[in-house]
């Protein structure tokens, strides 16, 4: 089998064509990925199409508490340096598994960086016994992977495979190996290997949270000079937990987002926050601020605003942006902290040039 030394941020497309063994190189490609939806994807990572994608993980995600209801989004983080994990390994297929995809015709991403088209690389090397090209991308070198015979039938384990949600990412070279085989009940030594924390970093990316518009007194127009209210009712906002399964491997993990505050943000400087900082704090009945009360429209709110200067047509937008804090625990007793995230929402607000007013 020859050997190839496939550039940096390239995929190495291998297919049998009139019998002979074709190689050529092609761009990255992936598809989105599907892992933690309701139907979960079949086991080895298919991209629906019949062939295995290395953009698509078995990983499987549910939402014990939390999200399921009205609009939802995803959270952004407010470390620009934090990432989730580019890359890792997790199991593909048992031995019958694979023998059956195998004798489907079935093809694709052997590895992350590496397609086999057509049945006969993949006889070759986990039927037949025949040594692969591997890329070591540690050491930038080729190596050899050692063949297997007969798929390992009659063994306990499965074949793991790298996984990457975007095969583009530099950092997704890390996992480099084409498919390999783990014994039942270990993880790869590795250092991509997966963990109960790569498993809470992969769901942090899963956690959705409530697109809430803030109730405000007065609703439609703010008045200069007087403060405008803004309250959320109790219940508005819960934890959220997302759990994350590695199957065949007894790891999991709990990513929990808990609401801690509320930050207005008037869009202009005209303006006054209560209180200051702009960070009103969520309860623990998940309530935010006070509620107005007729009488009340001189009393400065424990959460609010007061415009200092009309619009002209153009409604200011006002930014009321939740902070999650994110924690997680895992199935071998670990857990700790996660960058906090943040979701926010726009909404108009028109200021009336009015010096009083009953309300």
């Amino acid at each position: 089998m020859p050997r190839v030394t496939t550039p940096p941020r390239t995929k190495l497309i291998v297919g049998l064509a009139t019998g002979c063994v074709l190689w050529t190189a092609g761009t990255a490609h992936a598809d989105k990925p599907v892992g933690g939806e309701a139907a979960p994807p079949p086991q080895g990572g298919s991209d629906g199409k019949g062939g295995l994608s290395a953009s698509v993980s078995n990983i499987k995600v549910t939402y014990p508490s939390g999200g399921g209801g009205g609009e939802e989004g995803n959270l952004g983080t407010v470390d620009p340096n934090w990432k989730p994990p580019a890359c890792w390994y997790e199991p593909a297929f048992s031995p019958e598994q694979l023998k059956e995809f195998v004798d489907s015709d079935g093809g694709g991403d052997v590895g992350i960086h590496e397609s086999w088209f057509g049945k006969g690389l993949w006889t070759d090397h986990y039927r037949d016994g025949e040594p692969a090209d591997n890329f070591d991308l540690h050491a930038a070198t080729n190596s050899s992977a050692e063949g297997y015979k007969d798929y390992n039938l009659g063994k306990d384990g499965y074949f793991w495979r790298g996984v990457a949600p975007d095969p583009n990412a530099s950092e997704s070279w890390d996992c480099g190996r084409i498919m390999f085989w783990v014994d039942a009940g270990e993880v790869p030594d590795d250092p991509n290997a997966p963990t109960p924390k790569t498993l809470a970093e992969y769901a942090y990316n899963k956690v959705k949270v409530p697109e809430t518009e803030v109730e405000l007194k007065p609703a439609a127009k703010s008045t200069v000079n007087l403060p405008t209210w803004v309250w959320l009712d109790e219940g508005t906002f819960k934890d959220v937990k997302v759990r994350a399964a590695l199957p065949n491997t007894g790891l999991w993990a709990e990513t929990t987002a808990k609401p801690v505050a509320l930050h207005l943000d008037p869009g202009t400087k005209d303006a006054e926050v209560f209180p200051a900082s702009g960070d009103c704090e969520i309860n623990d009945d998940g309530s935010i601020g006070t509620a107005y009360t007729k009488g009340a429209a001189d009393q400065t709110p424990p959460c609010g605003i007061r415009y200092l200067r009309a619009t002209d047509g153009t409604p200011y937008q006002l930014s009321a942006s939740v902070t999650w804090q994110i924690t997680w625990e895992g199935s071998d007793g670990s857990g700790g902290d996660l960058p906090d995230g943040t979701f926010e929402t726009i909404q108009d607000m028109n200021v009336q040039e009015i010096q009083s007013i009953n309300r």
